[in-house]
């Protein structure tokens, strides 16, 4: 397994990090704490979860349990919390059945850090990250519509220095370590670097944003920021919700997979996707690699990338996937899968 520091900070995580977001609602607190300790035992020290998980589907009733499940492994494994590196989110504008959908500013910010704590039985938090801005951005399939023109630059301004205040008062009380931003743009990434200069205890490290074989958008501007301002890529979906497994070809639907419990994967599955996942499949398997420890692979070997996060239902799903993490691809097999880039460049 290899290490890499994420961003300027001094943690050094995995190059693939243990999702939790299924834990509590698709995955029993027994099989969550046997993936933590299968995801260790593999050389994962890195484990992501939030506030707001679990999903699939996501519902207010089991809001905040992945958290107390992970937190449930932490008290039972108390000489363990020093090895691994935790990370989750505060929940941003809209999702209801957090704090009434209020989303993040500075009062938010030390309710959601204390009922993190309580939750994961810890007294720090290593990376702290801020789960999506309130000013909207074009994740969750929003990049068709997309149109900033509306948002208003001063009170997003005035938002992230708030925001940076209330973090750097965490920090001091020794609660988190490093901060993160996720579903971020540009821009937006920019802005927290430029305000961070008032914060000189605060060190912005990455950025967890969707990223996959079908799921580009992080090339262009977010990797060039990525390279001259040294942030992250925690790279969320590396599987396209399961998709990019091909094991919802053909109109399959397995039992208890994301797909029974979540309508086209939110809004992954279409046409266009369909055909792109038909020619990535056929040509790991045309080089004799499980599809999924490809699409795996081609994450972790991106120049921008801090840690490839991934999810499974179950531990023996997870078993599969760790058997692949040593794959290294080919320059050949590389030349490949970007023909079928620039044949299928957007899918969803």
């Amino acid at each position: 397994m290899l290490f890499k520091k994420l961003g300027k900070s001094e943690l050094k995580v995995s190059s693939y990090c243990l999702g939790t977001m299924t834990f509590g609602e698709t995955t029993s607190e027994a099989d969550g704490h046997k993936q933590i300790d299968l995801s260790i035992d593999a050389g994962i020290n890195f484990l992501d979860t939030a506030e707001m998980y679990p999903t699939c589907p996501l519902r207010a009733e089991t809001t905040g349990d992945t958290e107390i499940i992970l937190g449930n492994w932490i008290k039972k494994n108390k000489s363990k919390r020093s090895e691994i590196v935790l990370a989750t989110k505060i929940s941003g504008k809209g999702y209801e059945a957090v704090r009434n959908g209020e989303g993040i500013n500075g009062r938010s910010i030390k309710i959601a850090i204390e009922g993190s704590l309580k939750k994961l039985k810890t007294d720090y938090i290593d990376l702290y990250q801020l789960h999506w801005p309130n000013r909207g951005s074009y994740h969750f399939r929003q990049n068709w519509n997309y149109d900033p023109s509306n948002q208003d630059t001063k009170n997003s301004n005035d938002n992230i220095l708030e925001v940076l205040k209330s973090l750097s008062e965490i920090h001091n009380e020794g609660k988190i370590r490093y901060i993160g931003l996720s579903n971020e743009t540009c821009w937006g990434t920019l802005q927290f670097i430029k305000y961070l200069k008032y914060f000189p205890n605060l060190e912005l490290v990455s950025t967890q944003n969707e990223y996959s074989l079908l799921c580009r958008l992080y090339d262009l501007d977010m990797a060039e920021m990525s390279h001259h301002e040294n942030i992250s890529l925690l790279a969320y979906s590396p599987l396209a919700g399961g998709f990019l497994t091909g094991k919802y070809l053909d109109g399959k639907i397995p039992e208890n997979s994301r797909l029974s419990r979540v309508s086209s994967l939110f809004g992954r599955i279409n046409e266009n996707s369909t055909l792109a996942v038909k020619e990535y499949v056929a040509l790991a398997r045309k080089f004799n690699i499980d599809p999924i420890h490809m699409a795996l692979a081609f994450c972790n070997q991106r120049p921008f990338m801090g840690s490839v996060i991934f999810g499974s239902t179950d531990s023996l799903q997870l078993s599969k996937i760790l058997k692949g993490l040593d794959l290294v691809l080919s320059e050949e097999l590389l030349l490949e899968i970007n023909k079928l880039y620039k044949k299928f460049p957007i899918t969803f």
